[in-house]
């Protein structure tokens, strides 16, 4: 059992779909709230929610692609609301779409130019059912748009040094740039390996936890582990009418009490999301560390510590200082 838990887990340190195995519960089809629960899935939401893009939950992607000059392409908009003003290539995920050919089709219409996606860089939430994925990328062929192939998608791309030259649609956009271009000249060193979406089908909305601990008799790392019924790694649905982070903060009450000890929620691990007809959830696992050591943190519920592997250590180790994890952002 140990060895199927720590190949689940390296999986998603690895950006990898998870394996199914009937020892080791990963939920990806999960559809009754009542089972969820028997399983120790905590939910918070109506059994009568269901996530349905453009419907019920709402994913964007935009791209930040900088050139070999540090120059960002950016678009002209063509919207009434911000016809002229400028932005990143962004949009809206379509219906049965993965969020990797959405951001691909969004360059493509909006720009003329064809992007290869290479990794998120940050996830932002303004809700439990309003998310936008930033990804980065490389233009591998395509002609740039101008202002005489204006259509409904833009008026017009171009290459930008300084976006604070021109009018932007919203200045949001600015931080993800500079984001963008301090990973590519690897400014703040260490930053985190290039990571997609996954491509997996999931039912609802979820957050998935790897909290990592140090025992103090022994100085080894333990990562929390769910033991209702079968085992997995802490796993919760996102509330649709609460941001995530609240979520986050309101499951790791009911996992250690009340005076949750000193901790830090680095950032996601992955992504997962399919877009598939079987459903239009998501789940984002989230790396959580505790300072104080494994003796001075007292569990509630059906959870355990288990010791991991020395590669599993060190795998979770590197993901903990600064930019080794991607960041989810709360917008307000």
């Amino acid at each position: 059992m140990p060895d199927i838990i720590e190949e689940n887990i390296q999986q998603v340190l690895d950006g990898l779909k998870l394996d199914e195995d009937e020892k080791f519960c990963d939920f990806s089809l999960a559809q009754q709230n009542e089972s969820n629960e028997a399983k120790g899935i905590k939910s918070t939401s109506s059994s009568n929610y269901l996530p349905i893009c453009q419907k019920t939950v709402t994913y964007i992607v935009a791209a930040v692609i900088i050139n070999d000059k540090n120059e960002v392409l950016m678009i002209q908009e063509a919207k009434a609301s911000c016809a002229g003003k400028w932005y990143l290539p962004a949009g809206r995920v379509e219906p049965n779409e993965t969020l990797i050919n959405a951001v691909k089709r969004e360059v493509l219409e909006e720009t003329g130019l064809s992007m290869e996606p290479k990794s998120l860089i940050m996830v932002e939430c303004a809700s439990g059912s309003w998310f936008r994925f930033v990804m980065v990328g490389d233009i591998t062929g395509g002609v740039l748009k101008t202002p005489d192939q204006a259509n409904e998608e833009s008026l017009q791309a171009s290459w930008i040094s300084n976006v604070n030259d021109l009018s932007l649609r919203s200045s949001d956009i600015l931080p993800l740039i500079q984001r963008a271009r301090d990973r590519k000249i690897a400014s703040n060193p260490p930053w985190h390996s290039p990571l997609l979406p996954v491509e997996k089908s999931w039912s609802k909305l979820f957050i998935r936890l790897i909290v990592c601990i140090k025992k103090k008799a022994t100085n080894r790392m333990h990562v929390l582990i769910s033991e209702k019924s079968c085992l997995h790694l802490p796993i919760c649905e996102i509330n649709p009418n609460k941001n995530l982070h609240s979520t986050l903060h309101k499951f790791m009450v009911e996992i250690f009490g009340n005076d949750v000890p000193q901790h830090r929620p680095h950032g996601l691990l992955s992504v997962e999301y399919s877009g598939e007809e079987s459903g239009d959830g998501i789940c984002f696992t989230i790396l959580v560390s505790f300072r104080p050591a494994l003796e001075e943190v007292t569990i509630m519920g059906k959870y355990v510590w288990h010791e991991v592997s020395k590669n599993i250590a060190d795998s979770i180790a590197v993901r903990l200082p600064r930019n080794m994890t991607i960041p989810l952002n709360v917008v307000r």
